[in-house]
């Protein structure tokens, strides 16, 4: 298995430098990708890939396009550069890093198979943000017609690259807070299996976030309704699978 590490950035330069600090240890070549950010974060960056050339790469995206857009391009760049697993990382420092050992070793035992992380939240997580995604969850669950997916928002994860690659060359995936819910649901409709690995999260690190209640919520909603008319046209083929 040869792994890497995407990590999507987007003005989190007070907390980017201590994931980067956190994952090198595990010696997992990394691509930081600065999905438009300010000047200031754009210099942290910088200076974390100067600092740390022989194993983080930085790509520097034009324009604010969504945290799906940046992991988009990492995971582009991982499978050009050969990689067969990619592994998430959020750069507001929510995850817990302690845990890559066990979702690559998950990754090992099962390589086919999608890891995600299933968070076990502290006292910071906002109640709106825990309801919001209680409701994500269970429309995933209509939408695969199966439990398999225990939290399909979580960003630290595990991405097995020979599925992917053929999903984003023939899907126009969602571009930003939809992004992580789309790219699960569809690999399981792919014939992806899911193993989940429980992972403490805590809101967040730096306190930076850039979930917008309104805009984001429509946006996954309306992603949910998109995906519900996609089960409904693999509804034979999702039973037969369930049953099997």
């Amino acid at each position: 298995m040869k792994a890497c590490v995407i990590i999507p950035v987007y003005n989190h330069e007070d907390a980017v430098g201590l994931v980067v600090e956190q994952l090198k240890p595990y010696g997992l070549p990394c691509y930081l990708i600065n999905d438009g950010s300010t000047t200031s974060c754009s210099s942290v960056l910088k200076q974390l890939s100067e600092r740390e050339q022989d194993w983080v790469v930085l790509y520097e995206r034009p324009d604010n396009g969504g945290k799906g857009a940046a992991v988009i391009d990492g995971l582009r760049l991982a499978i050009a550069d050969g990689f067969s697993h990619a592994l998430q990382v959020d750069a507001d420092g929510q995850h817990r890093l302690e845990d890559i050992d066990r979702l690559l070793k998950a990754a090992e035992r099962h390589p086919n198979r999608l890891i995600l992380g299933k968070p076990r939240f502290d006292d910071t997580v906002p109640k709106g943000r825990l309801y919001g995604r209680q409701f994500t969850n269970l429309w995933i669950w209509i939408n695969t017609l199966s439990l398999s997916i225990a939290d399909g928002m979580c960003g630290f994860r595990c991405y097995p690259l020979v599925a992917v690659e053929p999903l984003l060359q023939s899907t126009r995936m969602g571009l930003r807070m939809d992004f992580d819910i789309e790219i699960a649901v569809r690999l399981y409709w792919q014939g992806v299996d899911v193993l989940n690995v429980e992972t403490e999260v805590r809101y967040p690190l730096d306190g930076v976030s850039h979930f917008d209640m309104l805009r984001d919520n429509l946006l996954i909603s309306r992603k949910h309704a998109q995906l519900f008319f996609g089960m409904l046209i693999r509804l034979p083929r999702l039973l037969m699978r369930h049953w099997r």
